[in-house]
């Protein structure tokens, strides 16, 4: 069968890995036996070679202004040499001439800023990474920019939001081609998630916001997480620091940007996610421990913070006994070196 052909367009000062994330994953998806097989080529302007954002460099494999198509996939990352490559006209004109004759196209950080200039993305909802948002819905005004989700689909066209996202992009591509399976035994391959809903929020699950500055809203959060299974009620936590409920809820939008009850829910939900990622206690028990009512009431507070529920977080996150013994430690097989 015909290989897929996926064409990564990178230029200087590109984010190396974007461009590596999507072609390190299509990679072990070849040699976990994909039919058809990936043929990935960076395509950079002229086909020189390129120094990433961290320094390295690149050989470009495919002179973006001689190519042709059609393609499977054109790819389009971003880096700080995103807004020069988005002035130049010539680029721009080449990528929105490839993206007509590609099956699908998709952008990864500030790569949206190129499709954005190429005209691609107006009228549609997109991502980026968190940072570049509002400037980026500045500056187009067609384009609808969302800073929340990890990626965003819209028609054929697939924004994502920054760095580690492409690993994302590459494995819902490659799930559409291959299955949900072989994504998963790549995800496991790489030391990654499988794959994140592209509905879930850039930040972290597991990355703790800052601290507060203020040492009764620090109080009042080592309260809460020490006592998660216990009311933690308004009322409890200003009775716990000695203020009123309404001093309460004013401390916590100035320091945390929630309101105590919010931030209750939020902290529970995270600490779900961990439990169920980390152990094997039943669902029921997790909630309880977690201080919520009940299994129901938990399902309902991690698809509004996840996007998915929480069976079907701990299928995809938590790896088992049997996955580890059949995983893709014996499925994967070493590229052989010349």
């Amino acid at each position: 069968m015909q290989a897929h052909e996926v064409v990564i367009v990178g230029y200087h000062d590109s984010e190396l890995v974007e461009i590596s994330a999507v072609s390190s994953c299509m990679d072990v998806a070849n040699r976990l036996g994909a039919d058809p097989q990936y043929r990935v080529r960076l395509a950079t302007p002229g086909g020189h070679d390129i120094s990433t954002q961290s320094g390295l460099v690149l050989r470009g494999e495919a002179c973006l202004e001689r190519l042709t198509g059609p393609l499977d996939t054109l790819i389009v990352v971003g880096g700080f040499g995103s807004r020069i490559a988005a002035d130049s006209a010539r680029t721009v004109g080449h990528i929105r001439r490839l993206a007509a004759a590609s099956t699908r196209v998709a952008s990864v950080c500030t790569g949206a800023e190129i499709l954005a200039a190429a005209g691609l993305l107006d009228g549609k909802r997109i991502t980026t990474h968190w940072i570049f948002a509002d400037w980026l819905a500045a500056r187009y005004p067609a384009v609808t920019v969302d800073a929340g989700p990890i990626y965003i689909r819209q028609q054929n066209v697939t924004t994502a939001a920054g760095v580690t996202s492409a690993f994302d992009l590459a494995l819902a591509f490659i799930e559409d081609d291959h299955g949900a399976e072989i994504a998963r035994q790549i995800a496991r391959a790489q030391v990654t998630y499988l794959h994140r809903p592209g509905n879930q929020a850039q930040m972290s699950m597991f990355v703790a916001p800052p601290p507060a500055d203020h040492d009764l809203v620090r109080r009042a959060v080592a309260f809460i997480n020490s006592r998660l299974d216990q009311d933690l009620s308004a009322s409890v936590l200003a009775a716990e620091i000695g203020v009123s409920e309404r001093h309460l809820t004013r401390l916590f939008v100035a320091e945390l940007g929630h309101t105590p009850g919010r931030f209750v829910r939020r902290a529970r939900t995270e600490a779900a996610a961990q439990l169920l990622a980390g152990t094997r206690l039943p669902i029921a028990g997790i909630a309880t421990r977690c201080g919520f009512g009940s299994a129901e009431t938990l399902r309902q507070a991690f698809v509004d913070r996840y996007g998915t529920s929480p069976s079907r977080f701990r299928v995809a996150y938590a790896a088992t006994d049997d996955q580890d013994s059949a995983g893709i430690g014996s499925s994967v097989k070493p590229k052989a070196t010349s």
